[in-house]
This record gives C-alpha cells, structure tokens and sequence, in this order.
C-alpha cells in the first residue's frame, strides 16, 4: 500500500488506501445489519433515542418539506419526519449500505410508513439528486465513516436549498477527562464483548469504537462545515460532549 497521504484515510486506526475504505466499511455494517437495533439500545443503554429526539427537534422540518435521512441505517430518524412532512411531504432515507437500506425499509414499511418515504442507495460524497432540493438534511452516526468527509460536506450543501439546514448527529470528544477515561474503558474493553455476544462479531465493534476516536473534535468539525459553505454553525454537546449535534444554515 502506498504512504502517499493524498491517496490514503483511516480505517479505524489503521491506515488503509482510500478505494480500499468504502467496501471495508461495508463489510462492518453488512455483518452488523441485522442487530443493529438491538446493538443501539445496548451500547448507548437507549440513550440514543434522547439524542434522536432532540435532533428532531433541532431540524424545523414542518408539513410539506422534504428531507434527506442520510445514512438513515434503519430509519428512526426517517419515522419521525415521515409523520412531520405529512402525506404532502417528502422523506428519503438514504445509505450507501444496501443491508442497511433493506433494513430500514422492512421496519418502516412494517410500521406502516409506505407513502412519503422512498429509498435510495448513495454515496454522501456524490449525493444523486439536484441542487437545492432539500429542506432538511440530516445525518445520524453515519459522517464518520465516509472517506472524504470534505467532499461529503460539500454534496450535502449543494443539495440543501437556500433557507435549509444540515444536521449532523454524531460521536464527539468528551469534555470532562475522568468521562474520557470511562468512555475509553467502555469502548474498547466493554464494547467489542457485547459484540461479541450479540452479533458473534466483535471485530466491526473495535471497528466502530475506533472510528470515533478518529472522528473530528467539535471545534474542527464546526470549522470543516464552515469551509463547506455553511452558515451560523453551531453545535450541542450531549452526554457530556459524548455524541454533539452540529447545525449549520445554508442562506
């Protein structure tokens, strides 16, 4: 593999050719697919149902918007706004993850979620749809593990229409040290056994747990949204700063 940084990314904390990282990640959420309800509620003890909630609640999106649910995994984030847009309205939940995407396309059409929700498999960095087309974009634990987190910024702000809002939901640095050292032992100790016993594969779980520490700092992701093209950029420490909520306008 070549040490050219241009033509390199991380892979958790390994160092991997950047067309290598798209299908590796593939790997990890094919394998993970099937519980990764299940494996939510038991990683974040159901905390991550608060943390979706004040998404929501962040995003504005009213009747007869559209909205993009981007690596909307299995669609909680899509439920929600699929009742808020109304039948006038539109939601897609999309992801680069075809296991994911059947997924969440099971659930909510279980649900009964079938008329104002359709389903797209996309790469954030090449998002297919026109500019300014959306209202509201979201996206849910799913930036960390894109390869060019720039570009995938930039797709996103071209999609979004004057006057919307991007959303980035998302594991962030801790702010206080004594919940850093918890969060670590929890991460790379605790972590991978429950994988481990849930979905037999602990090795996407110490994937996973990595790939948060390679994630960008909330002052560094702010300023990457900024570079964008992103306006009024903000964010919101949750947790203790464990997951941030970082918003930003396109006007």
């Amino acid at each position: 593999m070549t040490n050219d940084p241009e033509k390199t990314t991380h892979f958790g904390f390994r160092t991997v050719d950047k067309n290598d990282k798209e299908a590796m990640v593939a790997g990890v959420f094919h394998s993970v697919a099937g519980k990764y309800d299940l494996m939510n509620d038991l990683m974040s003890f159901g905390i991550h149902r608060a943390w979706k909630r004040f998404t929501i609640e962040c995003s504005g999106v009213r009747r007869d918007q559209r909205v993009l649910d981007l690596a909307g995994g299995t669609g909680d984030l899509t439920a929600k706004f699929s009742r808020l847009v109304g039948e006038s309205g539109e939601v897609v939940l999309a992801d680069i993850n075809a296991s994911m995407l059947k997924v969440g396309r099971e659930k909510l059409r279980n649900l009964g979620i079938i008329d104002n929700v359709s389903y797209v498999q996309a790469n954030a960095e090449a998002l297919p749809f026109p500019d300014n087309y959306f209202d509201c974009i979201t996206i849910s634990f799913g930036l960390r593990n894109v390869t060019d987190k720039d570009k995938a910024l930039r797709s996103m702000f071209r999609v979004l229409k004057p006057g919307g809002r991007l959303l980035v939901l998302e594991f962030s640095k801790p702010m206080l040290k004594p919940l850093s050292k918890v969060y670590d032992f929890y991460s790379f100790h605790v972590l991978p056994r429950i994988g481990d016993m849930v979905t037999k594969d602990p090795g996407s779980y110490r994937y996973l747990a990595e790939s948060i520490r390679m994630h960008p700092d909330q002052e560094t992701l702010k300023g990457m949204m900024v570079d964008a093209g992103f306006d009024s950029v903000n964010y919101f420490n949750l947790t203790g700063g464990i997951v941030a909520l970082h918003r930003g306008f396109k006007f």
